[in-house]
């Protein structure tokens, strides 16, 4: 259980971090970005593959139970992106020519509250993960997950300070939003824990929100400014280096 908290914590704490960064670096290149946005979605999609969505075959021995898991996850995330507008879209929010500065701020606490909503997930991911009972391949789903939050957590500091929020309450915001993740690891690690018959199912859900989140959300991102064949090569960075983990860790 301390391992688990200390882990929630960390995949928390990075989006804290990079707010930090974000801060420090208030403006960051669009390559930059991309590249290392890039290089977490290779460690996600890795981390999806081989520690949620492999094991939940081999666990459930089925793969319509893990099928059916990963198309429910990717369903539910898609869900809640009708809620809030996609995070590729409203990034470009601030951009636009001169808006009300209401309305500018109404944009950005929309931008937040959606990275707020798909931390959830993110978070259940990491949890989840402490379910198959190898701590090193749950650490390496959390690492990966943790080093997406950086630059994601960079991202959300120059919009809110341009529209005019104080930096206490812009750093304020940001943790919060890695406090959504920090509960969502520990519901996902309570989840397995209180029914191991869930355990496939929940890895298969786990697996395809972090899928979605990939296709839907980083990929895109990443391919949007120009710096598509650099983000590509990192993306293959990223899968390769969490390959190594998690045959060295797990």
């Amino acid at each position: 259980m301390k391992l688990v908290l200390l882990t929630a914590l960390g995949v928390g704490g990075a989006t804290v971090f990079g707010a930090l960064l974000g801060f420090a670096f208030r403006r960051i290149s669009h390559r930059f970005s991309d590249i290392v946005l890039a290089l977490a979605a290779g460690v996600m999609l890795a981390a999806a593959v081989i520690g949620l969505v492999l094991p939940s075959v081999e666990i459930g021995n089925s793969i319509p139970i893990t099928a059916l898991g990963i198309l429910l996850g990717a369903v539910c995330l898609n869900l809640m992106d009708k809620l809030v507008p996609h995070l590729h879209r409203i990034a470009g929010a601030d951009q636009e020519s001169h808006p009300a500065d209401t309305q500018r701020l109404n944009k950005v606490l929309l931008f937040v509250m959606a990275i707020a909503i798909h931390n959830l997930p993110e978070g259940l991911a990491a949890g989840v993960g402490f379910g198959t009972g190898n701590d090193g391949e749950a650490l390496t789903i959390a690492a990966g997950i943790a080093l997406q939050n950086v630059p994601e957590g960079m991202v959300i500091i120059a919009p809110m300070l341009a529209a005019g929020m104080s930096r206490r309450r812009t750093f304020i915001i940001a943790a919060l939003t890695g406090v959504v993740e920090v509960i969502g690891t520990l519901l996902g690690f309570f989840a397995v824990s209180l029914s191991g018959a869930i355990l496939p199912f929940a890895l298969a859900f786990a697996g395809g929100t972090m899928l979605y989140v990939i296709s839907d959300e980083m990929i895109p991102e990443t391919h949007a400014h120009g710096s598509e064949q650099g983000a590509t090569y990192a993306l293959l960075a990223g899968f390769c280096l969490m390959l190594a983990m998690s045959h060295y860790l797990g």
